[in-house]
């Protein structure tokens, strides 16, 4: 799928699984825009990953009016760009129990900001990256406009104690994969979702060692943590595979989540 003028946008390229794709993707060959909110880092970032095939937007996921804005500097800059994918990598993780230990509930903000980021978010980028996709690209052999990836994750499924707030916004992209990927059939938009496991991100590596194998022993096949690098690898796949869509794949080992 990509060409001299095929434009990636990743969100959350700064860090973890996005800064893992922004990287595949160059290598590959596209030219990628970063949507973060590192407005402090972002431009260094971005020139880091490639001088000439990267830009930083900063882009509140949250906020209709930032994404929107991003999307107008973005064409403003790379007017002979068509944006061909959106991988959707922003997002939060905190960890919080319904009722704490003296029995008193999460405060509301507190779900509702997870929710708000992770699935609300997710929608919010790519509902604008559909409509440029569908009135400024043209079609290739396929029939298609564009490719959109979300990030959900195993939580989604198997969702452990403390991850209420989580595991219900990664379910929410996975019931949301496919509704969307019918609505954007007719203008020849794929959506899908990859559901990774525990990935060797830096945040996690950064727990002591004991942790990393306590949480890679549950993992079947290859015992390990799953490397950003083999996200980003399905990222390429799914972009390429005109056949995938309206799909949640999970990259996880084997992994199915105990409990805690």
């Amino acid at each position: 799928m990509a060409s001299p003028h095929s434009l990636a946008i990743v969100t959350g390229g700064c860090s973890g699984l996005g800064y893992a794709t922004a990287t595949a993707l160059i290598n590959a060959g596209w030219h990628v825009c970063i949507f973060d909110v590192n407005k402090d880092n972002g431009d260094q970032i971005a020139s880091q990953l490639s001088a000439s095939n990267c830009h930083y937007e900063f882009a509140d996921v949250t906020s209709s009016g930032s994404v929107e804005l991003a999307f107008e500097r973005l064409q403003q800059k790379t007017k002979q760009s068509n944006i061909r994918l959106l991988v959707n990598c922003a997002g939060v993780a905190p960890a919080k129990r319904t009722l704490n230990r003296d029995s008193e509930p999460m405060a509301l903000a507190d779900f509702a900001n997870v929710i708000n980021i992770n699935l609300v978010g997710s929608f919010n980028v790519a509902r604008v990256a559909a409509a440029i996709m569908a009135k400024k690209n043209s079609i290739d052999q396929d029939n298609s406009r564009g490719v959109i990836i979300n990030t959900a994750s195993v939580a989604g499924y198997e969702g452990q104690v403390g991850q209420t707030a989580y595991a219900s916004s990664k379910a929410g992209i996975i019931g949301l994969t496919l509704p969307m990927a019918r609505d954007l059939a007719a203008v020849g938009i794929r959506v899908n979702t990859i559901a990774p496991g525990i990935m060797g991100t830096p945040m996690l590596l950064a727990m002591p060692e004991n942790v990393q194998s306590a949480l890679a022993s549950h993992v079947q096949h290859p015992k390990r943590l799953g490397l950003p690098e083999e996200f980003a690898n399905l990222v390429l796949h799914i972009a390429e595979n005109t056949y995938i869509n309206g799909e949640t794949i999970r990259i996880d080992g084997g992994l199915r989540m105990p409990p805690k």
